[in-house]
């Protein structure tokens, strides 16, 4: 059931005609007894109506309905664009008992520099309310997607409360989130301040980790919610625990599915000197597009990993690096290792391990190699 997955919410996923003819509209509606909210957005400085509007939105810790689009993605439509967020917020809040505009986020997610069919929207605000269900979770996950081949969705259940959630994002994939919208739910009895402090450490380790081709949109938005209705107050810890647990496995769907990809690419960094380093490789080696050419054609070209770590101000001896690809150390001391040719890179899962030789501390990021799907998706996705 994903984001209905807990006690206290209710979704819908319908058409509202913003898109020709597939699922365009969420709502997701939370019931109480507490409204506590917190949300992480994206940190790109050109940002989108929704997300100007949901910062302020959250600076209350509270949010009691979340509306979602695809189709369009409200960015880059000045002033009127904010007026059709507002007007948004304010029709959700007029069909939903009890709910505030000041307290309705909204997110969008599509082409930039398109204004909303606002007719349609708002009409289809009234039918979603209407159609509003604990079982909706899976047809709101649905009504997100754009480019998305699948819905993603991840639970994490606890003795007496539970974590789901829902994601989209298939490309534009890098940190300061990615091109995701994220609507996390819990019904365990916490405050806005304790949702945001467990968010914000999930997502540094999950959605900060994940970059499929280096673009940072200007839409992210990842949104937790808790209703209370469970009535257990969890401790911190096991409260991070289970939330970063629904964060990893939707970070894990959306490079899964990134556009044109065919290979999952795991980056390990250890033995680096801090973890700021071993992030700064990674996320160095993830962008180097010869090396996602290379992983796509199945060649361990190793000097790609060694090219991308000397681009980086990570401390480090050239002639002490290691690189394995897929548990085979191919390059041992900045030099030649074992025989590449015992690397078996034919699943979907590579793993490249860089070792930094300067200290204790590790990074890992997920990307995904570099393919002609993914250059005809991004050419033509405006048509």
């Amino acid at each position: 059931m994903s984001v209905t997955a807990a006690q206290g919410f209710s979704a819908a996923g319908i058409w509202a005609g913003i898109k020709t003819d597939r699922p365009d509209l969420a709502m997701v509606v939370n019931q109480g007894p507490r409204r506590a909210a917190a949300g992480v957005l994206t940190s790109n400085r050109v940002r989108a109506a929704p997300v100007v509007w949901c910062e302020q939105v959250l600076a209350h810790g509270e949010v009691g309905a979340v509306v979602l689009n695809s189709g369009g993605a409200n960015a880059c439509t000045g002033p009127d664009g904010f007026q059709d967020t507002r007007a948004t917020a304010e029709k959700a809040a007029a069909v939903l008992d009890g709910h505030r505009a000041e307290t309705t986020a909204v997110a969008s997610t599509g082409l930039i520099g398109i204004r909303l069919p606002m007719e349609r929207l708002l009409t289809g605000i009234e039918k979603a309310a209407a159609e509003l269900s604990p079982d909706g979770g899976e047809r709101a996950a649905v009504a997100i997607m754009t480019t998305d081949s699948v819905p993603k969705t991840a639970v994490a259940r606890r003795a007496g409360w539970t974590v789901g959630g829902m994601a989209k994002g298939a490309g534009m994939l890098a940190p300061g989130l990615a091109t995701m919208l994220v609507v996390l739910t819990t019904d365990a009895d916490l405050d806005a301040a304790t949702l945001d402090r467990a968010l914000r450490a999930a997502t540094r380790v999950t959605f900060d980790r994940i970059d499929s081709d280096g673009c940072m949109s200007t839409n992210d938005t990842v949104l937790l919610l808790a209703s209370g209705a469970s009535e257990v107050v969890p401790g911190y810890q096991e409260f991070a625990e289970a939330v970063r647990t629904v964060c990893g496995d939707l970070a894990r769907q959306l490079i899964a599915d990134a556009e044109g990809a065919s290979k999952e690419i795991r980056i390990d960094v250890v033995g680096a000197h801090s973890e700021d380093d071993a992030v700064l490789v990674a996320r160095s080696i993830a962008r180097n597009n010869l090396l996602k050419c290379a992983i796509h054609g199945e060649d361990p070209n190793w000097g790609r990993v060694l090219a991308a770590i000397g681009t980086t101000s990570a401390v480090f001896d050239p002639d002490r690096l290691n690189v394995a690809m897929n548990g085979v150390w191919i390059c041992k001391d900045g030099a030649i290792g074992m025989d590449r040719n015992a690397v078996d890179m034919t699943g979907r899962e590579v793993v490249v391990t860089a070792d930094l030789a300067a200290g204790g501390e590790c990074a890992t990021i997920w990307t995904n190699d570099l393919t002609g799907a993914y250059v005809h998706e991004n050419s033509a996705y405006s048509s």
